[in-house]
């Protein structure tokens, strides 16, 4: 398998385009077309499906995956023989959106310090990300999935708890003493695969579900349920001092729901990975929860290229 074809692959697909593909890489198009044809005829399948933006088929996704280890074992290389060729390699990674408003922070201020390495944040729902290993378009995740993806190693980080609160106006109108009415109560979710709000409603015995609003960004979901929009369940690493102050009213003090998270990464031998892998770690460790020793609410998780790339593109 010739690299420069798989440098083309690799380039297309993270691309989107042949013609962005070819700008990158410094050469035509037709040169990049010719190699992606090369390539598709010594494996005797096709690659890339032809649309914008261009995606893998399974059996691109297995070469995609190979690209990209060959991309850092190569610059890694390099950069142990000091070559003059020795240059940043681009790591691939999925992260849902409340952990990246939250806890993963730090992680980028380490990152900062790297002079070998540039991050390639996918956004998406924890309960997804592991499908982007798959694919090959990541080589790490943040994943509430503990089965390891095959060929990928898996750690257990810690567990993000996530509570219902709502503005106390929005609570006063919808509710009499401790009683609220789950029913009548306008509601939020960060996009289509958050479940959270949902599950809680279910668990409350809500079967109709009611006005539901769609806010997919974590800053603005914090914004909209201080602003009365509807309630949600938020995570308490943003809480900030919210409950303290008024802004924010807790629906139910064990109504909580405990997501648990993963770190998934390739089992591969490189210190750009390891690097990142102790840095999650050290993260998670540092502020998530180590247990959860029961969930108040039902079943649910967010963190996708909505809110988990998760949910919201954190969660």
């Amino acid at each position: 398998m010739n690299l420069e074809h798989l440098r083309a692959l690799l380039a297309v697909i993270d691309e989107g385009t042949f013609e962005a593909a070819a700008d990158l890489l410094r050469v035509t198009p037709s040169a990049v077309s010719q190699r992606i044809k090369s390539l598709e005829a010594s494996t005797g399948q096709v690659l890339v499906r032809r649309r914008v933006p261009c995606v893998p088929t399974d059996a691109g996704a297995v070469l995609l995956r190979m690209a990209r280890q060959v991309q850092v074992l190569e610059a890694e290389a390099s950069t142990a023989l000091g070559t003059a060729t020795a240059s940043r390699a681009t790591l691939p990674v999925a992260i849902n959106a409340d952990s990246l408003a939250t806890w993963f922070v730090p992680v980028l201020a380490v990152a900062a310090t790297w002079a070998d390495t540039t991050l390639d944040l996918h956004v998406e729902d924890q309960g997804f990300s592991s499908q982007l290993l798959r694919q090959g378009d990541v080589m790490g995740a943040v994943t509430s999935d503990p089965v390891p993806v095959s060929g990928c190693r898996v750690e257990l980080l810690g567990h993000m708890r996530y509570v219902p609160v709502a503005a106390a106006a929005l609570r006063q109108r919808f509710a009499e003493g401790n009683t609220v009415d789950w029913a009548r109560m306008p509601v939020l979710k960060f996009n289509a695969k958050d479940n959270l709000q949902r599950g809680l409603l279910a668990a409350k015995g809500v079967g109709q579900v009611p006005p539901t609003h769609t806010v997919p960004s974590s800053e603005g979901f914090l914004a909209a349920i201080k602003a009365g929009l509807g309630w949600g369940m938020l995570p308490e690493l943003q809480l900030g001092n919210g409950l303290a102050d008024g802004s924010l009213v807790l629906l139910g003090k064990n109504a909580h729901e405990d997501v648990p998270l993963y770190w998934q990464s390739w089992s591969l031998d490189s210190e750009r990975l390891r690097r990142m892998g102790e840095a999650v770690r050290d993260a998670g460790l540092g502020t998530l929860r180590t247990a959860a020793p029961g969930n108040g609410g039902s079943a649910g998780s967010k963190l996708s290229a909505s809110r988990t790339a998760g949910r919201r593109p954190q969660k």
